[in-house]
């Protein structure tokens, strides 16, 4: 039984979740949306917003800064760029950074495709 397992494998091996997850949060970050598999885009949305959440203080807690770091593999511009993208899109957001909008099935298999973009900053 399966209680209380709420992440999907998505029939992979955990290195290569781990990557695919890291390469589809850096595509978001850094075109603002991408064009995936509904499924993808609804495991992924947990940890952009995890790391989007991190990002928004790493400025004031190095801790959260090198955790950055080890979730991106030392990438110190990619790191420095989502701490700035999440700075001056997200500052008084309280969460909800992403948005997931169906977008039809794939043509050669059929799997249901969802455009995952990231949410305009808020008007102030």
């Amino acid at each position: 039984m399966r209680h209380r397992i709420k992440k999907s494998k998505l029939g992979r091996r955990s290195e290569h979740r781990k990557s695919l997850f890291m390469n589809l949060i850096k595509e978001v970050i850094q075109h603002r949306q991408i064009v995936t598999t509904l499924a993808k885009a609804k495991a992924v949305r947990p940890e952009l917003e995890t790391v989007i959440s991190k990002a928004l203080v790493a400025d004031n807690a190095l801790h959260k800064k090198r955790e950055l770091f080890s979730y991106f593999m030392n990438d110190k511009t990619f790191v420095n760029k989502i701490i700035g993208v999440a700075k001056e899109n997200f500052i008084g957001r309280p969460g909800g950074y992403s948005r997931i909008v169906k977008a039809g099935f794939r043509k050669g298999d059929s799997a249901p495709m969802a455009v995952f973009q990231l949410c305009e900053p808020l008007v102030k």
